[in-house]
């Protein structure tokens, strides 16, 4: 789309440069001057430093606290949101997404012609104030709503209670009262219903909507991947070996263990979500096959997600720096960065109570990365990307997944998955090949309940264990499998939907603004 698209976010560096944002003074700068004398908003404009640099105007957001029980008011007369229970991140939500819709106003009045064809797309519960202020404000732009997880939907499965069972049976107003989440819910749900366009991300999550929010969704548009990041040839094999060294050095300077290039390398990662993204599951898994007498290849399974971490462990570091490797184990061996408050997070604790503690005879071996990998946490010193594709395999089992990104990225760089038919991305994998993928397609997708916590464990075991007995060419045929998959979910393949969606948006804008103008 070229120009013909801007992003809009919060300026959140105002004491330092952005690294992913390049301000542009030549970009709108009379509008940028009115934009702050006249509506009270303070705006950089620039380009995100992203293949295809789509043009960005960062927003600050602060003003507008000062006015927030105003705004708040006034939502509840126009749309009826109770935002009398916010507490946490909805009031920055909530401010951002007012400041976005008043740039989109400002702008719109200024730099577009009234015969342009325009549209306003927020994603997630945190855009809602914003989209029901131009459906308001500015009626002429047509809106669409996607929510990648409703807040309710996500809330209930986080607490521990059965999701999909008793879907058809949950109230989501009922619900959003029991779990403290009346606000958050209330402005997601009247945005479903006001917005020209209703969409989300996968089927499975298209039903949550209907029951939860109460209102069909008009489009579900399937989250797309580029892949013009990932190396190719040369370089790809150059990284693969670089990331697998990295891991293997990081798991003998803490176990002690040695780990030839024969070890089978496992992750999972995401947010930390100890059950939604089914870390808990994982860890049984890796347990079992702890035990598994017949399994001789050595595991080591990472668990990449970002904790309560308070920095990089100083003995591990000391003992990567020396370029050696070692015989014993450090103390604590399962985790790679201290963390505040360790002796109650979830995952050192599942470990310590499942006896997990990286001994010298555990031939798999569960290490805990728990920070974000941006090439600058002190132990591994890699970016995401460049450390995923040096797994054998990745492992996603989530309980509650809309769509499911990392799985599709691990497909990408051609590592072989396991995920569950709760994850989007799950479902849409089985519906392409049309029956229930098994590993040798790339990605095994195993079937996950409310209940079948213990199955779902024994599946990943079991599939690991089919894995590491591969043959050579089993393995390239199977990592083939995953790169052909991958490539059936390029955003070229899912712009389409969002054509459609977009015209529909356009069309009943449209009909409101011929009615109106009557």
């Amino acid at each position: 789309m070229k120009d013909r698209v801007i992003f809009i976010g919060p300026n959140c560096w105002e004491q330092s440069d952005c690294p992913y944002f390049i301000e542009d003074l030549a970009l709108f700068p009379d509008w940028c001057i009115k934009a702050e004398k006249e509506d009270n908003l303070k705006v950089k404009v620039g380009r995100w430093n992203v293949p295809g640099q789509p043009i960005a105007i960062l927003v600050d957001l602060k003003p507008f606290f000062a006015i927030k029980d105003q705004i708040y008011g006034r939502l509840w007369e126009d749309f009826k949101v109770d935002s009398l229970h916010a507490y946490g991140d909805y009031d920055e939500a909530s401010m951002f997404s007012y400041a976005a819709a008043k740039v989109v106003e400002s702008f719109y009045h200024y730099n577009i012609d009234r015969k342009a064809k325009v549209i306003y797309h927020g994603n997630e519960w945190m855009t809602c104030l914003g989209l029901l202020y131009i459906q308001k404000a500015v009626p002429e732009i047509a809106t669409i709503f996607t929510t990648h997880a409703t807040s309710i939907g996500r809330s209930i499965a986080g607490n521990n209670k059965p999701l999909y069972e008793y879907l058809w049976a949950y109230n989501g107003d009922q619900m959003a009262g029991e779990l403290n989440m009346q606000s958050k819910h209330s402005v997601e749900k009247q945005a479903a219903w006001h917005v020209d366009c209703f969409t989300t991300v996968s089927d499975i999550t298209a039903q949550e909507c209907r029951e939860l929010l109460d209102k069909p969704v008009d489009y579900v548009l399937p989250n797309g991947f580029e892949n013009n990041f990932v190396p190719k040839g040369a370089s790809f094999t150059a990284k693969r070996k670089q990331a697998r060294k990295a891991l293997l050095q990081v798991a003998n300077a803490l176990t002690g263990d040695k780990f030839d290039n024969n070890t089978l390398i496992v992750s999972t990662s995401g947010r930390y979500e100890f059950r939604n993204k089914g870390i808990d599951v994982f860890i049984e898994a890796m347990n079992q096959l702890r035990f598994c007498d017949s399994f001789h290849k050595k595991v080591v399974a990472f668990i990449e997600v970002p904790g309560w971490v308070a920095g990089p462990r100083e003995d591990l570091q000391e003992r990567l720096n020396s370029g050696k490797s070692f015989e014993t184990s450090l103390c604590n061996p399962t985790y790679t960065h201290w963390l505040h408050d360790a002796d109650h997070d979830n995952v050192l604790c599942m470990m310590k109570h499942l006896g997990m503690h990286n001994l010298p005879n555990d031939r798999v071996k569960v290490i805990f990365i728990p920070c974000y990998l941006t090439g600058e946490d002190g132990i591994l010193n890699l970016p995401y990307y460049d450390m995923v594709l040096g797994n054998d395999l990745c492992v996603y089992p989530s309980y509650y997944e809309p769509w499911g990104y990392t799985p599709l990225e691990a497909i990408a760089f051609k590592v072989p998955c396991i995920t569950t038919d709760l994850a989007g991305f799950g479902l849409w994998a089985n519906t392409v090949k049309g029956a229930n993928c098994e590993i040798e397609d790339g990605v095994k997708v195993i079937h996950r309940t409310d209940y079948n916590y213990q199955e779902v464990a024994i599946a990943i075991k079991e599939t690991i264990y089919k894995y590491a007995t591969f043959t050579d060419s089993q393995v390239k045929a199977c990592r083939s499998n995953a790169d052909k998959l991958s490539k059936k979910a390029l955003w070229n393949k899912f712009i389409i939907y969002y054509q459609e969606a977009y015209d529909f948006a356009l069309r009943k804008a449209e009909a409101r603004n011929n009615k109106m103008n009557l």
